[in-house]
């Protein structure tokens, strides 16, 4: 503190002192003229300073780095440094992570590994602990957890809380084990995070007095402006299948707009690294109308002020020494990222990070699919009368119709594929304890004119989910994935096109994020040559109507799930 107090009054040089940029300041909104002086990773002051070392700016843009206030890391499908690493690029330093994936298959030794992982790194990955393991009482996850479990991790200096509340029926009954996880958060002044997917206002004032405050869910005007007026914070979420921006963005105004930060959720690698992260929702929202010092804004001080993170978010004295150097603000064209006051990106160049991390996978997190044996007639639909309730899938949106049509079916009433219909077979199995558990079910917007597609990425249980045009490529795929113990598969004519394995808990690789890229790439280009419609990611798409929390129709190792009615219902009308 004495050096801080001293490089401030000018009494010491700094470490390091930017000059000759332009300051982006986020309290008032201006920009402003000055040197930033930088002592043991901390800003000491703006103005004029002299430093050991000095970085020339040369008439760049200032700015906080960027948080992302509500993020899966396994949804990126590599591990927690690679994933920080393509974060960097985008000028996201700090996350505020939700290991909820990991912790449905591996329980509280996959929230250790998430927090071991991240341990040490120059990049903040701040923990608000799953609530709903599993989502719901309705299917089977690799684990089980209570407030009992989840107590001890309140111990860790970067856990923060509490993580979405998406069991919002356990809420609204008031349900003994829901009750203990928010007053147990409560009574040790943690926060807690909301999942009000579809949920009216007499919904979101129960929430508010269970002490929830914030919400990712938003896909109307109507419900953004509902959750702002019951003082909830609103996250923006631009992910991979629910790109929410667009839809809501326009609730936004200068009486507001404090309470608004920007979240990724789910987002896939490919798109983290050709359209961005948060600083993709910053060039959007600008795009959109949003003021420019707004947007950003709401990308730095709003998400650390949502989260307590009182010495992160902005450019000023006593904050952390993390900041960007942008060219040009509208495009967010950043040059170079610093944390702590180490540049740790320039021009496209990461570097501080460790080469190999000292982190030895145990057989928890790697032996996670266990199917037993599956035959095609575990996999036969029958279908009584003429129509079937059908998943309808809704492009680039988490939620999903019930639609009632008929299909092609056998005389004996056995349901057949038919590509020309875009009906396709949709099967999801329990892979956590071989319980031999199939649900099965029709679905409709796949597109996809032949073979299967399979993954162990499901949410929120994680057990495996495939749909295809016939039996024998989904049969395979099954087992392919188990060969693999995870990962993606694309079987057609009885070949495997392509294959991306994850082995670590059936979510995420051990290799490189350049190498799953690269294999990201080859599927993409296979899905194309199989019809699948280019206009939103298919396996993410596939990954979420296994969610039995959001509307309309979903499927759980039981079978379909009508989620407005909060209830398994049959295939047949």
């Amino acid at each position: 503190m004495q050096r801080r107090i001293n490089v401030a009054s000018g009494k010491e040089p700094a470490d390091l002192v930017v000059k000759g940029g332009k300051v982006l300041n986020v309290f008032t909104g201006e920009i402003t003229q000055g040197d930033v002086a930088v002592v043991d990773g901390y800003i000491a002051g703006i103005g004029q300073y002299e430093g050991k070392r000095e970085v020339n700016a040369l008439g760049r843009f200032i700015s906080p780095t960027f948080i992302d206030g509500h993020v899966h890391i396994e949804s990126s499908m590599v591990s927690p440094v690679e994933f920080a690493k393509v974060q960097v690029k985008n000028g996201v330093t700090a996350v505020i992570a939700d290991p909820h994936e990991i912790a449905n298959v591996c329980g509280t030794e996959g929230i250790q590994y998430m927090i071991e992982h991240t341990e040490g790194l120059p990049f903040d990955v701040y923990f608000m602990l799953p609530s709903c393991v599993p989502a719901t009482q309705y299917e089977e996850a690799g684990a089980v957890l209570s407030s009992e479990d989840l107590s001890p991790f309140y111990e860790q200096p970067r856990v923060l809380g509490l993580a979405e509340v998406m069991n919002y029926q356990a809420v609204f009954e008031s349900e003994t084990s829901m009750l203990e996880k928010l007053l147990d958060a409560q009574q040790k002044n943690k926060l807690i995070d909301g999942h009000a997917a579809g949920l009216n206002e007499k919904a979101i004032d129960m929430y508010m007095s269970a002490g929830i405050r914030t919400d990712h869910e938003c896909t109307t005007m109507e419900e953004a402006k509902d959750r702002l007026e019951k003082g909830m914070y609103l996250m923006i979420r631009e992910g991979t299948v629910a790109k929410d921006l667009r839809q809501i963005i326009g609730v936004v105004n200068d009486r507001n707009s404090r309470r608004c930060l920007f979240v990724t959720d789910d987002r896939h690698l490919d798109d983290v690294i050709l359209e961005g992260s948060i600083n993709n929702s910053v060039r959007l929202a600008i795009a959109e109308g949003i003021p420019v010092m707004t947007a950003y804004q709401m990308a730095t001080l709003n998400a650390a002020e949502c989260f307590r993170l009182k010495e992160q978010g902005a450019i000023a004295p006593g904050y952390k020494a993390d900041f960007l150097l942008l060219d040009i603000l509208e495009e967010v064209s950043i040059h170079s990222v610093y944390k702590n006051g180490n540049c740790i990106m320039s021009e496209g160049s990461v570097q501080g990070f460790p080469e190999e991390y000292p982190y030895v996978l145990a057989e928890k997190l790697t032996n996670t699919v266990s199917l037993g044996t599956i035959t095609p007639d575990d996999l036969e639909i029958r279908i009584k009368g003429e129509k079937a309730n059908i998943i309808g899938i809704i492009p680039n949106s988490l939620l999903t119709k019930r639609l009632v049509e008929k299909t092609n079916r056998t005389e004996e009433g056995v349901f057949i594929p038919d590509s020309s219909m875009d009906h396709l077979k949709i099967a999801l199995i329990e892979r956590h304890n071989a319980t031999g558990k199939i649900g099965l079910g029709i679905v409709k917007g796949l597109g996809l004119q032949s073979g299967a597609l399979a993954t162990t990425v499901a949410h929120d249980s994680h057990n495996l989910i495939v749909a295809g045009t016939n039996d024998e490529d989904i049969l395979m795929a099954i087992q392919e994935l188990e060969k693999s113990q995870g990962g993606l598969v694309i079987v057609s004519g009885g070949e495997v096109r392509a294959k991306l394995a994850l082995p670590i808990a059936g979510l995420m690789s051990d290799e490189s994020a350049d190498f799953v890229y690269e294999q990201l790439r080859k599927m993409n280009q296979v899905l194309v040559d199989l019809g699948v419609s280019q206009d939103y990611n298919p396996f993410l798409t596939l990954s979420f109507l296994a969610l039995p929390v959001i509307p309309a129709l979903k499927i759980t190792n039981e079978g379909l799930f009508d989620v407005t009615e909060f209830k398994h219902i049959s295939i047949s009308v």
